[in-house]
C-alpha cells in the first residue's frame, strides 16, 4: 500500500507569509534591517542558523542566534491563527483517502507544536502519524524520517511531498522517493536544479506520488 508522508511548514501549512514577519520581527530584535519575500526564498537554506548568517553576510554570534531563535518562535506561535491550509490541502488529503492509501505528516517544526496545528486544522484523523522535533533546532530532518519509517514499518512504500531541499536531501540520505511542491521557501528554478518531480499544487503532487 502507498504511504504519503507530508511535510507540514510550507506544504500543508501555508504559512510563509507568517514566516517571513515573524523573521522580520526577529531581524528587529537584533538590529537588522526587515526583508521581503524574494529575499527569504533567496537565502533560505538549513540549518536555521546558516539561513541568517547567509541573509545578513556575515556570521551572527551566539547570543543574535539566540535572541533570534526565541524570538521567531514566540511570534511565530503568537501568529498562528494566520496560518491557513494550503489552498488545496484538504483535497489532496481526501484524494490519498479514495485511492486506500495511508499519510502521515513529518515535520522539522517542534512537535509539541506541530500536534495541536494539526488537530485544529481538523486532519490530525487522516493521518496515522504526526511526528515533529523532539531533539533541537540542529537537527537532521534525514535521521528523523529514519525515525518515522520504522515507526510506520513503512519501508518500499513511502514517497515524501515537501517543499525545501533539506526535505529532498533527507529522502534521498533514506532511499524515499519525492515529489517536489512549489509552494514554499525555494524558487522553482531551485527545485529544478535538484532534478525531481515538482507539482505546482498538492493535488498534483499527490497524483504524481499515488502514480509512483
Amino acid at each position: 500500500m502507498r504511504h504519503v508522508i507530508w511535510d507540514w511548514n510550507g506544504t500543508l501549512a501555508d504559512d510563509l507569509p507568517v514566516v517571513i514577519d515573524a523573521v522580520n520581527v526577529s531581524l528587529a530584535a537584533v538590529g537588522e534591517q526587515p526583508i521581503e519575500a524574494e529575499d527569504y526564498r533567496n537565502h533560505y537554506t538549513r540549518p536555521v542558523r546558516e539561513f541568517y548568517n547567509r541573509l545578513l553576510a556575515r556570521p551572527i554570534s551566539d547570543a543574535e542566534w539566540s535572541t533570534i531563535d526565541n524570538t521567531f518562535h514566540k511570534t511565530y506561535v503568537d501568529w498562528l491563527d494566520r496560518v491557513p491550509l494550503a489552498r488545496d490541502a484538504e483535497e489532496a488529503i481526501n484524494r490519498i483517502r479514495a485511492a486506500g492509501a495511508i499519510q502521515s505528516i513529518l515535520s522539522m517544526w517542534w512537535h509539541d507544536d506541530l500536534v495541536p496545528e494539526v488537530r485544529r486544522h481538523g486532519i490530525h484523523d487522516a493521518m496515522v502519524r504526526i511526528d515533529g522535533n523532539t531533539e533541537d533546532a540542529g537537527e537532521s530532518k534525514a535521521r528523523l524520517l529514519e525515525f518515522h519509517l520504522e515507526a510506520l514499518q513503512a519501508n518500499g512504500s513511502a514517497v515524501m511531498i515537501g517543499d525545501a531541499i533539506d526535505d529532498a536531501e533527507a529522502a534521498k540520505a533514506v532511499g524515499v522517493p519525492i515529489i517536489m511542491y512549489d509552494g514554499g521557501s525555494h524558487h522553482w528554478e531551485e527545485l529544478e536544479a535538484l532534478q525531481l518531480p515538482i507539482a505546482g499544487s498538492l493535488v498534483e503532487a499527490v497524483e504524481k506520488a499515488l502514480s509512483l
